[in-house]
This record gives C-alpha cells, structure tokens and sequence, in this order.
C-alpha cells in the first residue's frame, strides 16, 4: 500500500503546493463542510475517548473545523495540537483558533508519516478525512500510536469504496477522462478511496500496534442548494479534483466541468442538491 519511496518526496510536495491553493476555499467554505461532516466529526471525536483536561492530536487537521470542536470538547485545561503539511492551512486553522479565542490550541506544520513530537504525550488522536491522502498510512498510524499514551484512543474519517461515493467517483473518473488520462485504480495509495476497500484499514491499525479496532460506515450526504453550489465548492477546494485538470486549457476545462455539472444533476431534489456519500469511521486504542 505504498508509494515507492523515489517518488514519495515528489508526491508530498504536489499534494502541499495544490492545498497551499486550495487552502482559502476550503476555508471560505467551512460553514458547508461543517454541516455535511457535523455527525461524523462528532462520532470520530466520541470514539477517541476525548474529554475534559485531554490532550488531543489532531493530524492532518486541514482549516481547523474540527479542531474548534476539540478545543471545545477538551475545555481550557485540555489541549489541542492540529498538524497539516500544508503552511497555508495551517495558517488559516491557527488564526481561526485564535479569533474563536481558543488559547488550548496550538497548529504546527508537520508530515503526519513524521511528526516529530514526544511520545506518549496525548491522550487521544484524530484524523478526519486525510489518512486516505497519505502515500504510508500505515507510518502515518504507526506516529499517532507513537504519539499516544498507554490506553489512548484514536479515531479516523476516510472514505469507503466508490460505489458508495458516486459523487466523487463521478468528478474523478470524468476529470481523468477529459484531461487524457487512464482510468485509475481506485484504491491507489495517496487517492480519495485508498482506505475504502472492505477491511482493509482494520487491518493497517492492527499493524500499527493498535487494539480493539472497529470499523462503521456511516451515510454522509453533502446538502447544497444547487448543484452550482456544489460544483463552486468543488472547484474553489477539492484539490485532487483540480490537480487532474491543472494541464487544460481553459476551452478544455470548460468542457470537463460542464460534462461534471450534466451527470450530477441526477442528484437534485425538491429541495435543493443532495450527494451521497459513506465514511468510515474507525477507532481503536494504543494498548
């Protein structure tokens, strides 16, 4: 489930440069990511074991949602370290701790394959929605085990297999189409479905070390009041979606987002635009 390591460097410096650009959409659009992640974010923070006076690792933490709710979640005399490779992001997570008046919480630039922090020094660990985009993650699980007291527990969000995300299977496969590039596996390491297949990331935490792991998928549906609406989100902060079209011309790309927009109006409703998708939502603890 690895990335060859002459390529892993190369790959981490792609994903970095294309969430350094996506990062201020993804920010700006925060109110809607909240809303579609708020049962599953609440779930993961549960299953992590995280009260009051804890100290939380949040890897990957991207603009900082969930980690207001872990600050939240933990109260003052907890604490909260959120980590991203992107500087850009993190940046964006910190000063939104900061306005939100948050003095718990500390966001730092780290490689979630290599942390550099002591061990054993929190209680408990998350990651939502970024174990997937690793090109290890079984390292990445192998640092927040390393990361955790004796007994800490820790909880991911990642996607589960395409067919139950045609949404995202829809964006990808048909941006690959129109830029000329082959049809993917959708478990590649590194990929939005690379943890989804059927009991492969129980697995990887029991490898990592971890005990009592359990895996459940849970129905997410994105809410937008339009189809538009969604796409504008798609392509102001969907970064892998953006990377696979960097290379067209503007002709090109119009062309790849209006055939998008056509097969996901299958997705209205009365009531505005509903995309289904399924996490999967897994905790264990560091025995």
């Amino acid at each position: 489930m690895d990335i060859p390591a002459t390529d892993t460097q190369a790959f981490k410096a792609s994903v970095r440069t294309h969430w350094d650009a996506a990062a201020p959409g993804w920010d700006a659009h925060s109110p809607h990511i909240r809303a579609w992640l708020r049962t599953p974010t609440d779930a993961m923070i549960a299953m992590a074991g995280v009260v009051p006076g804890a100290r939380v690792l949040d890897v990957a933490a991207g603009a900082g949602d969930q980690t207001l709710d872990l600050a939240e979640w933990v109260g003052p005399s907890g604490a909260v370290l959120a980590t991203d490779l992107s500087p850009v992001i993190t940046a964006l997570a910190q000063a939104r701790a900061q306005r939100a008046g948050y003095a718990q919480v500390q966001c730092r630039v780290a490689d979630g394959e290599d942390l550099q922090i002591e061990p054993g020094s929190f209680d408990a660990a998350v990651c939502r929605l970024g174990l997937m985009f690793f090109p290890d993650p079984l390292q990445g699980l192998r640092e927040m085990h390393r990361a955790l007291r004796p007994g800490g527990g820790v909880c991911t969000v990642v996607f589960s297999g395409p067919q139950r995300n045609p949404c995202v299977t829809i964006l990808v496969a048909t941006a690959l189409r129109h830029a000329g590039l082959p049809a993917r596996d959708p478990f590649a390491p590194g990929s939005l479905f690379s943890l989804g297949r059927p009991g492969g990331i129980d697995a990887l935490f029991r490898d990592a070390g971890f005990h009592d792991v359990a895996t459940t998928a849970v129905d997410a549906v994105f809410h937008m009041p339009s189809v538009d609406a969604y796409l504008e989100f798609v392509r102001n902060s969907a970064s892998p979606i953006l990377q696979i079209l960097d290379g067209l011309n503007e002709s090109a790309t119009r062309a790849a987002w209006d055939d998008i927009r056509g097969q996901l109006l299958a997705f209205n409703t009365p009531t505005g635009w509903a995309g289904p998708n399924e996490l999967l939502i897994t905790a264990a603890r560091r025995p």
